[in-house]
């Protein structure tokens, strides 16, 4: 149901970089606080990170696995997003076409997902089988 134009908001353009800035920084938090699937994915993201520190990782590997994390989390915000135009536009009511998009935005997730686990098991199994096999010797 739309709103009266009384209801309306009047929203300002930002007036500064730091305010666009604040802005983007209360999207990020909400994003985190609100949806349990992204706050799996950054503690995942970070073990991450640290399993490259670990394996000291190469420029080329670091290049791959970072855009694959941040692939993943911005499909993880995308979704985020139209999940919530669909609720609002909705009314939180079920919509065939509302789940249609649901539906393909959260695949879209589960494709970087996807993505992701093959960047790291090309990076990582390898180290893996010869940190086992090093581990096996000195044994």
């Amino acid at each position: 149901m739309p709103m009266d134009s009384k209801d309306k908001k009047q929203v300002e353009k930002n007036k500064s970089f730091i305010q666009s800035l604040d802005f983007a920084i209360t999207g990020w938090k909400t994003v985190y606080y609100d949806e349990r699937n992204f706050r799996k994915h950054v503690r995942v993201s970070f073990l991450v990170i640290v399993l490259g520190f670990i394996f000291s990782l190469n420029l080329s590997e670091w290049l791959w696995l970072l855009t694959s994390i941040f692939l993943v989390l911005f499909a993880e915000m995308l979704n985020t997003t139209f999940e919530n135009i669909v609720d609002m536009v909705t009314d939180y009511h079920f919509d065939p076409l509302g789940k249609k998009i649901k539906d393909v935005a959260a695949g879209a997730v589960l494709l970087t997902a996807c993505f992701a686990v093959v960047i790291g098991a090309l990076i990582f199994l390898p180290k893996m089988v010869h940190l086992f096999f090093y581990l096996k010797e000195s044994l």
